[in-house]
């Protein structure tokens, strides 16, 4: 027997009867005793882990303090995502789900001067802050410290070497999802271009386009790779003409969208009339391109529910084994397909 049953012998809401068997001021005294004297000849009885966490989320409705969570910076700027869109939807993303929870963000610049990690680890120590969550590095290789004691680590992205738990974009699914939807517009011969500063943050999703055309299109040759620096651009006419791709599937940093749509019109390329185009990049809103956009709020607030889950399973330091979490992007409806 459940809520929902009661509620249906008793032509009333699911919710009512749940507020009755709570014993709730909300609901008539009358109401209540009939719920209740239903339920009890029924033998109803309420599931323990459905009344702990409604109990959680009743809690955190109410706004309870459940601690905070250090946001860490080691960008040059002590709060990046004030120099950053990108940076700053993912922090947006932390911090309206940290809200939500009942914790609150406090940011910490590793590169400080005068700051050490033997410091930092005495500042949250002090301030009783088991949760780091680190925002990446300009470095593509940087690292963490690995004498994290009784602390628990969630980094987003790719940059960090060290072992931790992160959230990143899907990049191999978002691969294949743009060629797909390229193909089901009707293009036949698409080709993939590169910008060399997102190749490796984009963790080499290349392989995404040669197995997509041994799928997709078994007897066609692919159009080769054309890896292009935005600021030397000039093998990309060759390129065009040699291989004539009906459609680009563009991999750029988003600061390089401009100089994209400078480069096609330089080159005399109607879109879409002559080429379609596609672009995945960071965001492309009020680009003019369609494409795939990086869901950043959804990368932020993951980071956070997978920070949560690790302090409460008690996953503190460098873990044996990292738990990796990949959100697919977003598309949006240009004017270039």
């Amino acid at each position: 027997m459940s809520v929902r049953q009661i509620a249906l012998l008793l032509n009333i809401s699911p919710a009512a009867v749940s507020l009755a068997l709570r014993d709730s001021p909300k609901i008539s005294e009358t109401t209540r005793r009939k719920v209740q004297r239903v339920a009890k000849r029924l033998g109803y009885r309420p599931s323990a882990k459905v009344a702990e966490l409604m109990a959680h989320v009743r809690a955190n409705r109410e706004g309870r303090y459940e601690g905070t969570f250090g946001v860490v910076s080691l960008h040059n700027h002590p709060r990046p995502w004030e120099d950053s869109e990108h940076l700053a939807r993912i922090y947006a993303g932390m911090q309206q789900r940290a809200q939500d929870l009942g914790y609150r963000l406090e940011p910490f610049w590793l590169r400080e001067p005068g700051m050490s990690f033997r410091r930092f680890r005495t500042i949250i120590e002090t301030r009783n802050i088991q949760g780091l969550l680190c925002l990446g590095s300009q470095v593509l290789d940087d690292t963490f410290s690995a004498d994290l004691g009784k602390h628990a680590v969630v980094t987003v992205g790719l940059s960090i070497q060290t072992p931790l738990h992160r959230v990143t974009s899907h990049f191999y699914n978002d691969t294949t999802f743009v060629l797909n939807k390229v193909h089901a517009l009707g293009y036949r011969r698409p080709g993939l271009i590169i910008g060399r500063g997102a190749e490796v943050r984009t963790a080499y999703a290349l392989g995404a386009y040669f197995g997509w055309y041994e799928h997709k299109l078994p007897d066609a040759s692919p159009v080769p790779v054309l890896r292009l620096d935005w600021k030397n651009p000039e093998s990309f006419p060759d390129w065009y003409q040699i291989h004539r791709p009906d459609a680009i599937i563009v991999v750029l940093l988003s600061n390089a969208v401009p100089e994209l749509a400078e480069l096609l019109k330089r080159n005399g390329i109607s879109v879409p009339g002559q080429l379609g185009v596609a672009v995945m990049t960071h965001f492309l809103e009020d680009s003019g391109f369609s494409g795939l956009q990086q869901n950043q709020a959804l990368v932020g607030a993951w980071s956070v529910e997978l920070l949560i889950s690790r302090i409460s399973n008690s996953d503190f330091g460098i873990p044996k084994h990292p738990r990796i979490e990949m959100v697919n992007g977003s598309w949006v409806d240009g004017k270039s397909l």
